[in-house]
């Protein structure tokens, strides 16, 4: 059973700006020695936390998602971070999946921040993938989705690790360090949570904290509030060894999530 590793790009963002980001993440991306098996970047990367969807979404095959499979095809990496994108009329916060063969998969985030009003300018997911990479099952969420334990319990043990990308502000980190960790917990999986950095046109201050939780909810990671590539790497046999010593999971409730849209 083999180690993951992965790459969390803790970064600031300019608002509004795709390429300068694009240019700006590729560069740090390329700096990255060992390349991991996944490489992640935070919530809409691109452009900031925005809701001028009109004026930043791109198409489903857009000049970003081009971009993500060059750099995974360069680097032997899963990239994978959020975006906006319209779609047959609509406008999804996006998480991309892209695989370094060029296969692409997506998650369209399901808990829209209404106290921001991106429930009046993006449409809700209506789907709860699990990726695969190096034998590992991975759920992606994105930011306000890690305040609702139910989208992401881990049913009949369906994957190993859940991963947030964000833009959570400082204001409220406090909730974020607790979440993170309770998700761990709960689901006996690895949390991993991204978030940015710096203050964006709004004025709104991100001060990071992206992590890595096990299963017994230990930080795994140091928590810096700048700008940085935080390395991780974690271990699949004692996933399991702890699993079968604790199988809190057999006691866990059933049900099935069936109010898609």
């Amino acid at each position: 059973m083999q180690d993951l590793t992965l790459s969390l790009l803790q970064t600031n963002v300019e608002w509004h700006n795709p390429e300068a980001n694009r240019a700006l993440l590729e560069k740090k991306i390329l700096t990255i020695v060992n390349k991991p098996n996944v490489i992640v970047l935070p919530e809409m990367f691109t452009t900031g936390f925005t809701m001028e969807v009109k004026n930043n979404a791109e198409p489903t095959e857009g000049p970003t998602l081009q971009w993500l499979k060059k750099l995974a095809a360069q680097t032997g990496s899963v990239l994978t971070g959020s975006i906006i994108v319209t779609e047959k009329g609509k406008y999804y916060n996006r998480l991309y999946w892209v695989k370094p063969n060029g296969e692409v998969q997506h998650y369209d985030k399901r808990h829209l921040f209404r106290m921001a009003d991106e429930d009046k300018h993006f449409s809700e997911g209506n789907s709860n993938p699990v990726m695969e990479v190096n034998g590992w099952k991975v759920k992606p969420l994105i930011c306000y989705d890690l305040r609702f334990p139910v989208w992401s319990r881990n049913v009949n043990q369906a994957y190993d690790l859940l991963l947030y990308v964000a833009n959570w502000p400082q204001a409220r980190v406090g909730a974020w360090d607790t979440l993170l960790k309770a998700r761990a917990i709960e689901n006996l999986c690895y949390s991993v949570g991204v978030n940015r950095v710096g203050t964006d046109e709004m004025n709104i201050v991100y001060n990071g904290h992206s992590a890595c939780y096990n299963f017994k909810g230990e930080v795994l990671t140091e928590q810096t509030e700048v700008d940085d590539i935080i390395h991780i790497k974690i271990s699949k046999t004692e996933l399991i060894s702890y699993r079968d010593k604790f199988p809190a999971y057999l006691d866990a409730d059933s049900f099935q999530i069936n109010n898609f849209l």
